[in-house]
C-alpha cells in the first residue's frame, strides 16, 4: 500500500504534468491564430528589356532595367520576411539583347534577383522550344510551370512542371500557370509538337490538386490575357469559372491596372487578378495577411514604379 507521502508526491507530479500539457496546447493554438504575412512581387512581359529606357524625352525615360527592378527587390526583401517573386511571361523578344543572345541575359538576370517561378509567354517560343528549354534548364534556377501546355516528345518536357508548392513562414503556396493558344500566334516550327490543353479545364484540375495538398493560397500564373471584347479566353473568364484560384499574376494584353480586380468564382469567392503593363515599367506588390480562423486577405497592393533614383 502506497504511503501518504509517495500519494502525494505522485498526485502532484500529475498535475504538473497536465499543467504543463495545458499550456503547450494553449501555446500551440497561439501560434496557429497568430497572423503571418506574405509579400508576393509579380512582373509580365518584361521583353527582353534589361536596360532602362533611354533618357531621351520619351514619356518612359529612365524608367525599367533590370538594376533598379534588383535593387527595389533587395529593399523589400530586406524589410518584410517572406517574399515569393514570380513572373507571368514574354520574358524573351523587344530588344537587341534577344536576337543576339535568345533569352540567355534575361534568364541569368532572373535567376540573380532570385525568382521563384514563371510561366511562358508566346513571345518565349521566338528561339523555338529547343532555345527555350536549353536556356531555362542552363541558366533558370527557377520554376517554369506550365499547366495546359502538354511538352511531350519536345526538349521542354524535361523542364516544364504544372505545379509547384512552396513554403513560406509556415505557409504553403500552391502555383500553377496557363499559356495562350499558340495556333496562329507563334509559328508552328517554333513549338513543335507542343499540345495547347484548355486552360479552365486544366486550371482547374491542378487547382484542386493543390487545395486538396492543404495550400493556404493558391496562385495561378497566366499568360491568357487580362481582358478581351470578344470570346477570347480571358484572365476574367477564368477567374469567374474557377473555384480553387485565390489570385491571377496577369500577363500578354500589357495592361497596367492601378489596383487589382476581384472577381467572384463559381463559389462566390473573390479571386485577385493583377496586371502590370510590360517591359519590367513597374513591380507589382501584393501583400496578404493569413490567420488560421479568418484565412488569407489581401491587405494592401501597390504597382511599383521600377526607377533608379540619382541624387546629384
Amino acid at each position: 500500500m502506497q504511503n501518504r507521502r509517495t500519494f502525494i508526491r505522485q498526485s502532484a507530479l500529475a498535475a504538473g504534468s497536465l499543467l504543463l500539457g495545458a499550456q503547450a496546447g494553449a501555446a500551440e493554438l497561439l501560434v496557429d491564430a497568430r497572423s503571418r504575412q506574405l509579400t508576393i512581387l509579380h512582373t509580365n512581359d518584361t521583353h527582353s528589356r534589361i536596360d532602362p529606357f533611354p533618357m531621351d524625352g520619351s514619356r518612359n525615360e529612365g524608367q525599367g532595367g533590370v538594376a533598379a527592378r534588383a535593387a527595389m527587390i533587395n529593399q523589400i526583401r530586406s524589410e518584410a520576411e517572406h517574399v515569393l517573386l514570380l513572373d507571368a511571361g514574354d520574358i524573351f523578344q523587344g530588344t537587341p539583347y534577344f536576337n543576339i543572345y535568345k533569352g540567355e541575359p534575361e534568364v541569368k538576370a532572373m535567376a540573380r534577383m532570385g525568382y521563384d517561378a514563371c510561366t511562358i509567354g508566346n513571345h518565349d517560343f521566338d528561339g523555338g522550344v529547343d532555345n527555350l528549354a536549353l536556356q531555362m534548364k542552363q541558366h533558370g534556377g527557377f520554376s517554369t510551370i506550365v499547366s495546359n501546355y502538354d511538352f511531350a516528345g519536345t526538349a521542354m518536357e524535361s523542364v516544364a512542371v504544372p505545379y509547384r508548392i512552396i513554403k513560406k513562414g509556415g505557409l504553403k503556396v500552391g502555383i500553377l500557370g496557363v499559356g495562350i493558344e499558340l495556333d496562329g500566334l507563334v509559328p508552328a516550327n517554333l513549338y513543335g509538337t507542343t499540345r495547347y490543353l484548355d486552360p479552365i479545364q486544366k486550371a482547374n484540375e491542378v487547382a484542386g490538386i493543390l487545395h486538396a495538398k492543404g495550400c493556404d493560397l493558391v496562385i495561378c500564373l497566366s499568360h491568357l490575357g487580362y481582358k478581351y471584347a470578344g470570346n477570347k479566353v480571358s484572365d476574367q473568364q477564368l477567374a469567374r469559372e474557377t473555384e480553387n484560384i485565390n489570385l491571377i499574376i496577369s500577363g500578354h494584353t500589357h495592361t497596367f491596372l492601378d489596383k487589382p480586380d476581384v472577381l467572384q468564382n463559381k463559389k462566390g469567392q473573390d479571386v485577385v487578378v493583377n496586371q502590370v503593363g510590360w517591359a519590367g515599367l513597374q513591380l507589382g506588390r501584393l501583400d496578404y495577411d493569413f490567420n488560421r480562423q479568418k484565412g488569407q486577405r489581401l491587405i494592401s497592393a501597390n504597382p511599383l514604379t521600377v526607377t533608379k533614383k540619382t541624387h546629384e
